[in-house]
């Protein structure tokens, strides 16, 4: 059996941080005069790039956000995570319990992937195996970071599984080549009908319990043996 490198997207999988940022976003959307559903936002911006979410809204919508001013959100996004946020449960003794390779391939920036990591105490699992879209010409949908993830740790796009919790993110493992686990267990997984979402992108696999993480990527990569 070839030894896997696990590439774990952060927000939803590593840290619980994605009804943070999607109720910023939507307070920002508000500012604008924007309005958008929790649904509605979970679904159109989950596993993106802030910018690209105003981008979206531009294009779709016809409404510019004066407001959303991306280095002014990630200010307050921090700000938020300084108080409230935790780790995914169960997240830290599945990682310990894995004994390959990991590393952290993020559409956040690479300071707050850092931060999120810290407060959370989740960083010494990662050390610098860490990548942002930032490094990466094109993010999620597009499969440029998991591309240059695995470049940087030396190691085959099919040899790969990427653990994600977005559509975004399974399509842009996919188009690297790589296998899939889609989690379904995180607090934000009921108000973005998160399983319904990701089993219509046939990940390789699906948990729904980072207690089922380390059998689960052992079962896919004896399968690939």
């Amino acid at each position: 059996m070839t030894e896997p490198l696990l590439i774990f997207d952060c927000d939803g999988v590593l840290v619980d941080s994605e009804p943070i940022s999607i109720s910023l976003l939507i307070e920002y959307c508000a500012a604008s005069g924007f309005e958008i559903s929790a649904e509605d936002a979970y679904r159109t911006f989950l596993g993106k790039p802030v910018g690209d979410a105003t981008m979206h809204i531009k294009a779709n919508f016809d409404v510019s956000l004066p407001a959303l001013d991306t280095d002014r959100f990630q200010h307050d996004v921090l700000a938020r995570f300084e108080r409230d946020l935790a780790p995914v449960n169960g997240v830290a003794d599945a990682l310990a319990r894995i004994t390959f390779g990991k590393t952290v391939a993020s559409s956040s920036n690479l300071a707050r992937i850092r931060r999120s990591l810290q407060l959370t105490g989740l960083e010494g699992f990662f050390g610098n195996h860490i990548f942002s879209t930032d490094m990466v010409a094109r993010g999620k949908p597009h499969p440029d970071v998991f591309l240059h993830a695995a470049r940087q740790m030396d190691a085959l796009p099919e040899n790969a599984i990427v653990i994600e919790d977005s559509p975004a993110g399974l399509i842009a493992a996919k188009a690297a080549g790589m296998r899939t686990i889609a989690f379904a267990g995180g607090s934000h997984a009921v108000p973005a009908d998160l399983e319904n979402m990701l089993a219509g992108h046939q990940p390789d696999r699906m948990i729904r319990d980072m207690d089922d993480l380390p059998a689960t990527v052992l079962d896919l990569a004896k399968a690939r043996a």
